[in-house]
């Protein structure tokens, strides 16, 4: 019979490989992580990391890096046949729009709707549009409110491109769940691949690449725009905060905050744009309430080591709550003309400064939609729910 001087210390080492293996799991940053005191403490810190446009750069890098780490991105997946689905077109003034489809991966399918202009000559800029967290049938990319941002850029000349997240829109509809495991992952490699749709257009300018989304899809702007600098212009809407990491683990349940190596937060990746075009839409009735005093400094700062301070906006709304409601969408409207060279004739009230939304068509989800069924879908289509292979 062993002494009982072994058995306990073969307690004590099944106890410490136990806190051993708690140590090793990954920190998540999610919600409310910080108070805002904290993210204001945080952001010092962050922003002691650097002085200079080089310090910045490798700064830069190594956020980037931690994102694409975290979200099982790196290295990137290869970039596999869209085999893009295109059809449907509907005309209205001044614009159409299509229901269009195509793979992110094999048999993966990223849904939306294709909004063109009419009456613009040569090449145009592209728009993605993800959405946010809004439920119900007319929820999503469906909401009237982001129909009228796609429709309204489309009629100054822009090719947009609305999407849905996984578990939303079309993708719900098909029997996907929004709380996939890969949520995060295939969310942000579906953005990635978006651009590649975009550019794959022959009407689109793949110089002029910008992204726009509140709530979640704010969440879907920066990242993307962090991870691809493909993107020329970002707005993301009521999403930028220093102390408020996303409440869905599509935005924050996966290690891209916090490791033994770095700590980030959301403001800090929204940084990661400098020094292309970025502005910050906030208001006072959501965790984008300290905007223009804590986030948008800190962000400011940098573009300064590049003399690019011009390009990066505030538009704040205090007594507003969240959401892309038209006050945030005539906010945006302007940044778009100015940095993707959007036409804004016959849309734009000069004399008021107000961009005509009342010409735009609402349709109904029904016409929207990409499949009505899954026994529509190619044959090759994954099942709902299944895991996407990366590799």
């Amino acid at each position: 019979m062993k002494p009982l001087s072994f058995f306990l210390s073969f307690a004590v080492l099944i106890a410490s490989l136990g806190k051993a293996a708690a140590n090793d799991k990954p920190t998540l940053c999610q919600g409310n992580y910080h108070s805002e005191a904290d993210a204001v403490a945080q952001l010092k810190r962050l922003a002691a990391t650097h002085s200079n446009q080089e310090e910045w750069k490798a700064r830069a890098a190594a956020v980037r890096e931690q994102i694409l780490v975290g979200a099982k991105l790196s290295p990137l997946p290869k970039r596999t046949p869209l085999n893009s689905i295109i059809k449907n077109k509907r005309q209205y003034n001044g614009y159409t729009v299509e229901t269009a489809a195509f793979e992110a991966r094999p048999g993966f399918f990223v849904y939306g709707n294709l909004y063109r202009p009419l009456g613009h000559k040569g090449k145009r800029p592209g728009v993605l549009c993800p959405h946010g967290h809004f439920r119900g049938e007319e929820g999503a990319r469906q909401r009237p409110s982001q129909q009228h941002r796609c429709a309204t850029l489309a009629r100054m000349g822009a090719v947009v491109f609305s999407y849905d997240m996984i578990g939303f829109g079309d993708s719900k509809h098909l029997g996907w769940d929004h709380n996939h495991s890969q949520a995060l992952t295939l969310q942000t490699w579906s953005s990635i691949r978006a651009v590649d749709f975009l550019e794959s257009i022959p009407q689109v300018d793949s110089k002029r690449i910008g992204v726009t989304g509140c709530s979640g899809g704010g969440t879907q702007a920066f990242l993307l725009t962090a991870v691809d600098d493909r993107v020329t212009v970002s707005v993301p809407v009521v999403m930028v905060s220093a102390n408020f990491f996303g409440g869905c683990d599509c935005e924050s349940g996966m290690p891209i905050h916090k490791t033994k190596k770095l700590e980030t937060n959301n403001a800090e990746i929204a940084a990661l744009a400098t020094p292309r075009p970025l502005k910050l839409i906030s208001v006072g009735g959501d965790w984008t309430k300290n905007t223009p005093k804590v986030e948008y400094p800190f962000i400011r700062s940098i573009y300064k080591y590049f003399g690019a301070e011009s390009k990066v906006e505030n538009s704040h709304f205090p007594k507003e709550d969240h959401g892309y409601q038209e006050s945030k969408r005539q906010a945006m409207y302007p940044f778009m003309v100015k940095h993707l060279g959007l036409n804004p004739d016959g849309v734009l009230n000069k004399k008021t400064g107000v961009f005509d939304e009342s010409k735009n068509t609402i349709e109904k989800p029904a016409t929207m939609r990409t499949f009505d069924t899954i026994a529509e879908m190619p044959d090759h289509a994954l099942k709902p729910g299944a895991i996407v292979s990366l590799r």
